[in-house]
């Protein structure tokens, strides 16, 4: 039997999932992002206790896949921008696809219907949101910011900052400096 498991979106859900199953005494054949395969049929009361430990955690049984397959989506993009999976020199969309298992279009149509942003527009926002907290929080030049974040150069970085912030990369940190300066005893 196949469970699926809402918020489900990094390696340490997957054991803490793995670890309920366990405390549980549900056997399982495989936990992956997403979702559990029980080996054996599970009672009502079952699910109840298994997703009671789950929201402890900000995790939930979901009822059907795709909103799973939205999570998944999710995952992707951060383990992307946060450089813990490679595109392997893929389109973004691509590598999406072939690592989801589903045509991308799909994809993006379903992405577009449960959250309301295209894919697209989702990863730009998170590229962007690391982005801050790198200017934030590393001493580090544009030029490395941009070849970290794989941008194909400063300009196009500034460019989408700009787009999405308002406010150039350069302005944005002098804000937050200027704001860290002025709270300072």
């Amino acid at each position: 039997m196949k469970v699926f498991v809402r918020n489900m979106v990094c390696a340490r859900c997957r054991l803490f999932v793995m670890a309920q199953l366990e405390a549980l005494g549900l056997p399982f054949s495989e936990v992956g992002i997403g979702h559990a395969n029980l080996r054996d049929p599970v009672t009502p009361a079952q699910l109840y206790a298994l997703n009671e430990r789950l929201e402890k955690a900000g995790l939930e049984l979901a009822g059907d896949g795709t909103t799973v397959l939205v999570d998944q989506v999710r995952a992707a993009v951060l383990e992307t921008i946060q450089g813990q999976a490679g595109t392997g020199g893929l389109k973004f969309s691509s590598f999406l696809a072939q690592r989801l298992g589903y045509d991308y279009s799909y994809l993006s149509h379903l992405f577009v219907s449960r959250v309301g942003t295209t894919i697209e527009h989702f990863y730009i926002s998170e590229k962007i949101r690391k982005v801050k907290e790198l200017l934030i929080r590393e001493h580090l030049s544009l030029t490395e910011i941009a070849d970290r974040m794989n941008y194909c150069s400063v300009q196009h970085l500034s460019t989408q900052f700009k787009k999405v912030t308002g406010v150039t990369p350069s302005q944005y940190k002098a804000r937050i400096s200027g704001r860290a300066a002025h709270h300072r005893p």
